[in-house]
């Protein structure tokens, strides 16, 4: 008798902790949408952008090279990848352009090894190639394994050889960027991509497994995954595309949106999304009914299947 009220006072002290920590945790995530943490130093950090060549990427990579970090440009196209160093330099950026075909493990660990060589011990990861381009959208849908290969498959090959560069130091920073289907199937119904947005989801369970594998035994290594709005894009594919709703659902350049995605890298967000309001609504979608959902994306239908 005496055991079981211990164990039944021992599991109220334990419930009412818990309690007041989500409370705290609640009211300090309030705050911080008011007040947002300062912004880290990234001076003399060394990164690997992969898909460097184009649109995010190659953005990222110019404006981390302007806050002082030395990157590694990878991507399958040699050329663009080259054309993104050489404007990078004449802003006095400290880069290199290398290239890789992610799909494969083996010229993965090749390159990353290179890079090392080259630069030192790798501190931050950005994963840019995953993401649907905006043709891709408006097209049919790519083969499914080549689709999985690029999207989930690759960060796998990435991660093996690169965190163990972050634990030598002592400290990382990884990122994902996904598609907004990692936060809500936004399938319009006409048409299918189903590869798109299942590789989308699949990064999500990604970034959740490297936070709880992380957060205890390499806490100085933080993951953020980055929800992206699809419609970054340029003139020349913005015919294909119809916005039912335009005033809400416009286009973003890559310049904004890689400004954007460093923001959020360098307060160590652990999820956000460009446009922010996107974080917001996919939670939304994911507390409705079924029904109300879908019935929310007819009323948001952009007019393709995006992913």
């Amino acid at each position: 008798m005496l055991l079981r009220i211990y164990s039944l006072c021992v599991l109220m002290l334990d419930v009412t902790m818990l309690l007041s920590g989500i409370f705290c945790t609640i009211l300090n995530a309030i705050y911080r949408t008011f007040r947002p943490p300062p912004l880290k130093n990234l001076n003399c950090e060394v990164a690997i952008v992969v898909g460097a060549g184009r649109g995010i990427g190659r953005e990222l990579a110019i404006q981390l090279c302007q806050i002082g970090v030395t990157v590694a440009m990878v991507d399958i196209n040699k050329e663009i990848c080259d054309a993104t160093v050489q404007r990078a330099r004449e802003l006095h950026g400290l880069c290199r352009a290398y290239q890789c075909d992610v799909r494969n493990k083996q010229a993965v660990v090749q390159t990353v090894n290179l890079i090392k060589s080259d630069f030192g011990e790798i501190t931050m990861l950005f994963h840019c190639c995953s993401l649907p381009s905006p043709r891709a959208l408006v097209q049919e849908s790519s083969d499914v394994e080549d689709t999985m290969h690029v999207s989930v498959i690759s960060h796998f090959w990435l991660l093996d050889s690169i965190l163990p560069c972050m634990r030598r130091v002592g400290k990382g920073h990884i990122t994902l960027l996904s598609s907004v289907a990692g936060l809500s199937n936004g399938s319009s119904g006409r048409g299918t991509r189903v590869p798109l947005s299942t590789a989308q989801f699949a990064l999500q369970g990604l970034a959740e497994s490297l936070h709880m594998e992380l957060r205890h035994s390499d806490s100085n290594i933080i993951v953020s995954l980055v929800h992206v709005y699809p419609f970054i894009i340029g003139a020349e594919t913005a015919k294909d595309i119809r916005f039912r709703i335009p005033s809400y659902f416009g286009t973003i350049s890559a310049v904004e949106a890689a400004r954007q995605i460093l923001d959020g890298v360098r307060r160590n967000y652990a999820e956000f999304s460009v446009p922010g309001y996107l974080f917001y609504l996919g939670h939304i979608l994911r507390i409705l009914p079924k029904k109300a959902s879908f019935m929310l994306r007819d009323l948001l239908d952009t007019g393709v299947d995006f992913a």
